[in-house]
């Protein structure tokens, strides 16, 4: 495991973006893990001034992303509305402003009519794509990475997850107060990539920022792997691992910084 620490929010989404954007020239066609939230922001806008002003081609780059909300989603092919869900979220910060085409973009699906299909089909389309190169990753106040809640087998597959109080709570803050829907109007589950589809990555790259992540980040990295943490399951995984943190963020930890 590679931990970088840089001194700014701005400096870590820059590393983190100059990770992605080398395996885009170097693989072209490569297969990239997506997430969401307010910490990959700053990569993605990264990516897209590499795009616009250094020429980062995305036209034959694939993508799958982590999570969405069960009960919203979005078509691609049909205007964006105001609505809360990942996929308009990914439109917005990153889809509209490179040249990827509609049919690379693979989203989980909040409005299929049997989830528990459409998890198996996700799936098997992440192996007929060849796998992801790099999953791009936050971690949760819990610990969690992206729905896979306190309890997570860290053996799980793609499957819907109930979503816990810490989550809704935090999610309500982040997306839906803004948008003036009541807390008990949202989404109460979700569609999640499982733990042991993520560490099937080729190259694990985890973000995180801020001193309020800077506890959990050490006891994800330097604590026990546990279900109650599960992105401590990055210690188990068997390829690359590059976790960039911010100084605050990184404030915590003890013997691995020294490392």
């Amino acid at each position: 495991m590679e931990i970088l620490v840089k001194n700014d929010y701005n400096q870590m989404s820059i590393a983190a973006a100059e990770i992605i954007a080398g395996l885009i020239r170097k693989k072209p066609d490569c297969v990239l893990g997506f997430a969401t939230g307010g910490t990959p922001i700053g990569t993605y806008r990264e990516l897209i001034r590499m795009h616009k002003e250094n020429g980062l081609d995305f036209s034959n780059v694939k993508t799958f992303n982590l999570d969405e909300y069960l009960g919203i989603g979005i078509n691609l092919e049909k205007p964006y509305e105001l609505d809360q869900s990942y996929a308009r979220f990914m439109y917005e910060e990153l889809f509209k402003h490179i040249n990827i085409k509609k049919e690379n973009i693979n989203l989980p699906d909040g409005l299929a009519k049997e989830p528990d299909n459409f998890c198996q089909w996700y799936e098997i389309e992440i192996k007929k794509a060849g796998g992801i190169d790099i999953q791009l990753l936050g971690i949760g106040a819990d610990g969690h990475w992206a729905f896979n809640e306190p309890g997570s087998s860290l053996a799980s597959r793609t499957r819907v997850q109930a979503l816990t109080k810490q989550t809704l709570d935090d999610n309500y803050e982040s997306f839906y107060k803004k948008a003036n829907i009541k807390r008990q109007n949202m989404p109460h589950y979700a569609i999640t990539m499982g733990i042991g589809t993520i560490l099937e990555s080729r190259h694990a790259l985890m973000i995180a920022s801020g001193a309020q992540k800077a506890a959990i980040v050490s006891e994800a990295l330097e604590g026990c792997i546990t279900s109650k943490v599960t992105a401590s399951a990055l210690q188990l995984h068997p390829g690359k691992v590059t976790v960039i943190l911010d100084s605050a963020a990184a404030s915590k930890l003890t013997w691995s910084i020294k490392y």
